[in-house]
């Protein structure tokens, strides 16, 4: 019981100097998301939308293409409304860089600012309107000594559905009927 006491108290104290000493360190491993104007996309038509990504100075987040099976690659993921489809998710290349951790070894990662373009694509049944779109960006941000647990951020943008452009005016021949 003693020892079970004592035992708590010290996973108590780490708890605390663990937090304390990244409160103090003030480099929390973080990717965020610029906000995205409204976009308009007409029906029937595959609209682009980019979505800018900041990655905390002094760290970096492996690309979506990393270079082994092991590392968490960077992921987009989208929960689109009904009738609304999402169409390709254009990651942006990644930069092959050296850590101190593993001289030899390049990583394929992202620092400072990334764009990942997607494409949504609101079919002709589609209601005209503004619709929000979410998702998650998952990551994992390292510094040049550690890699952190992996991380979500939300993902938000909204989109104006409009009617497509009208198609081309035929001018049907003349009726052999008289009127």
């Amino acid at each position: 019981m003693i020892l079970r006491d004592h035992t708590s108290r010290l996973l108590g104290l780490l708890v605390v100097f663990t937090v304390t000493a990244l409160a103090q360190s003030g480099k929390a491993p973080s990717v965020t998301m610029a906000p995205v104007a409204l976009v308009t996309a007409p029906r029937a038509t595959q609209t682009m939308v980019d979505l800018n990504f900041r990655v905390a100075r002094g760290f970096h987040v492996n690309s979506n293409t990393p270079k082994s099976e092991f590392l968490i690659p960077t992921a987009l993921k989208m929960d689109l409304p009904t009738d609304i489809i999402l169409g390709k998710i254009d990651y942006p290349a990644g930069k092959d860089l050296s850590f101190p951790f593993s001289p030899d070894d390049a990583l394929n990662v992202y620092t400072g600012d990334f764009t990942i373009a997607v494409a949504v694509h609101p079919l002709h049944a589609v209601v005209p309107g503004k619709y929000i779109m979410h998702g998650v960006l998952r990551y994992q941000a390292c510094d040049n000594a550690q890699c952190f647990p992996p991380k979500t951020v939300p993902v938000s943008f909204e989109i104006k559905v409009v009617k497509e452009a009208p198609g081309p005016r035929h001018n049907p021949a003349q009726s052999p009927h008289v009127h």
